[in-house]
């Protein structure tokens, strides 16, 4: 029987770790690195130090990214792919959120 938390990809994004469950850890990694540095630049910028505002911040300007993606002729099927990974890891992320949870309980 395989291991049900054999998928799970442990990454860092803005100095917190996350335990992300996913069948593609090298595109798990990718996208946190891409999230994590997206935050970083908005940081840098210096308009806020409260790291959920620089998620927020950093979440709108990946949000604009894909936005002129889809806009374009050459990226729309591109944008549509990478909405579906970000979506896919907003729900890994949600998913983690339980883990902690039943690793205490040893469930």
């Amino acid at each position: 029987m395989e291991n049900p938390h054999s998928n799970y990809v442990t990454v860092e994004i803005y100095d917190q770790t996350y335990h992300l469950f996913g069948h593609d850890a090298e595109h798990i990694r990718a996208l946190a690195a891409e999230v994590d540095a997206k935050m970083r630049a908005v940081a840098a910028q210096g308009r806020t130090v409260d790291s959920l505002r620089v998620a927020v911040l950093a979440a709108l300007n990946l949000a604009d990214e894909l936005s002129l993606m889809q806009k374009s002729n050459d990226g729309a099927k591109l944008g549509h792919v990478r909405a579906a990974a970000l979506r896919g890891l907003l729900d890994e992320v949600l998913v983690e959120e339980q883990i902690p949870a039943e690793r205490k309980t040893g469930s």
